[in-house]
């Protein structure tokens, strides 16, 4: 009588059943759960509508900083180059104001 009837073969299956389909249920609630919190996280993710760019690099800066200097020695030199026709048209204006005298001399002598 060692053999087991098919009864208790029956409820031996039944039981190993109901033991899986348990296993079974919470691994797929797990799968689930882990399913929600990772569509949560990725909606939670994008805090600001904005995109982020990225810093400038050394060489940009190190171009900016040669522009910079290059358009000083520009303005530097276009400085001078007024001040020297500023220089030039008082001088002339002198000049003239004298010959213009001289001028006005010369008729009022009678030459």
């Amino acid at each position: 009588m060692n053999e087991p009837t098919p009864l208790d073969k029956a409820e031996a299956a039944a039981r190993e059943a109901a033991t899986d389909t348990v296993a079974v249920q919470l691994a797929l609630a797990a799968v689930e759960l882990a399913k929600a919190a990772t569509a949560q996280q990725a909606a939670q993710a994008p805090a600001c509508a904005h995109q982020h760019k990225p810093g400038r690099s050394t060489g940009e800066w190190l171009a900016i900083g040669c522009a910079v200097c290059v358009g000083g020695v520009g303005i530097a030199i276009a400085s001078i180059a007024i001040a020297i026709g500023g220089i030039s048209v008082a001088i002339l204006a002198i000049v003239l104001r004298g010959l213009w005298r001289d001028y006005q001399r010369d008729v009022q002598k009678g030459r």
